[in-house]
C-alpha cells in the first residue's frame, strides 16, 4: 500500500512540474514580449492574450497538481474528489477547444491570413508610421538569416531599393555560402 501511495503521489507531482514549467516559460515569454514593439496593435493583442492564457492553464495545473499530491499524501478523498472533478473539466474543455477548433478553422486561416497582410503592409509602409516596427523586424531577419514574410524582397516594396538599404543584407563573411542569394547587385538571405 505505501508503495502504491508513494507512485501516486509522484503521479500526481508531475502536473505540478509541467505547470510550474509552463507557467515559468509563459511569464518569460510575457516579459520579453513586452520589449518588442509591434506596430500591428492586434497582433500583439491577439499574442498577449495567447500568453495570458497559457499563464493561468500553468497556474491552473500547478494548483492541481498541489490538490492531487496532498490528497495522496493525506490519504484526503475531498481533495482527490477535487482532482478528479477538474481535471474532467479540463478534458472536456480540450475536447470542445478541439470540435471548434475544427468547425472554425477557416476562420482563424482568415484571421492569420489578415495579419499576415497587415504586417506585411507595415513593411511596404514609406510614411515612417511603421519605422519602428520596421526597424525590430530587420533585426529579427538579421538574427534569424532570412528575408520578408511571405514573399522575400518582395514584401518590402519600395523601402527594399531605397539606396543605402541594407534591409536582408547578408554579413560580408556569409555571402558565399547557401545563406544567401545575389539579388541586384547584392547580397541577401535567401528564405
Amino acid at each position: 500500500v505505501k508503495k502504491l501511495l508513494t507512485f501516486l503521489t509522484c503521479l500526481y507531482f508531475l502536473p505540478q512540474v509541467c505547470g510550474c514549467i509552463i507557467l515559468g516559460f509563459s511569464i518569460w515569454i510575457r516579459v520579453s514580449g513586452t520589449q518588442q514593439v509591434n506596430a500591428c496593435s492586434h497582433t500583439s493583442t491577439i499574442m498577449l492574450a495567447g500568453v495570458n492564457l497559457l499563464i493561468a492553464v500553468g497556474a491552473i495545473i500547478m494548483i492541481l497538481g498541489f490538490l492531487g499530491c496532498c490528497g495522496a499524501v493525506k490519504e484526503s478523498r475531498c481533495m482527490l474528489m477535487l482532482f478528479f472533478i477538474a481535471l474532467l473539466l479540463i478534458l472536456i474543455l480540450q475536447v470542445t477547444g478541439g470540435i471548434l477548433g475544427a468547425v472554425y478553422k477557416h476562420q482563424a486561416e482568415a484571421a492569420f491570413d489578415l495579419t499576415l497582410s497587415t504586417s506585411v503592409q507595415a513593411l511596404q509602409s514609406t510614411t515612417g508610421e511603421h519605422k519602428e516596427f520596421q526597424e525590430k523586424f530587420q533585426e529579427l531577419e538579421r538574427e534569424k538569416q532570412c528575408c520578408g514574410l511571405l514573399n522575400g524582397s518582395k514584401d518590402w516594396g519600395e523601402n527594399f531599393d531605397k539606396p543605402f538599404s541594407n534591409i536582408c543584407q547578408c554579413e560580408p563573411e556569409q555571402q558565399s555560402s547557401d545563406l544567401c542569394i545575389r539579388y541586384q547587385n547584392r547580397y541577401i538571405y535567401k528564405e
